[in-house]
């Protein structure tokens, strides 16, 4: 969702304050891609405690 927030900010500021609309624009960028990396990490996580979860990848 970080960066559909981005990118909606982006085209709300960038005429009155196109500093401000790539910043958030960035900021969405890196929020989404955190979150990504957090999803893969848990992920991992999990497999790993729980192997009987019953998922099969």
């Amino acid at each position: 969702m970080g960066l559909i927030g981005g990118v909606i900010a982006y085209f709300v500021l960038r005429r009155d304050d196109p500093k401000k609309g790539k910043n958030c624009l960035y900021l969405g960028i890196v929020l989404a891609i955190i979150g990504i990396a957090m999803n893969i990490i848990f992920g991992a996580q999990l497999m790993e405690l729980e192997p009987e979860f019953g998922i099969n990848i």
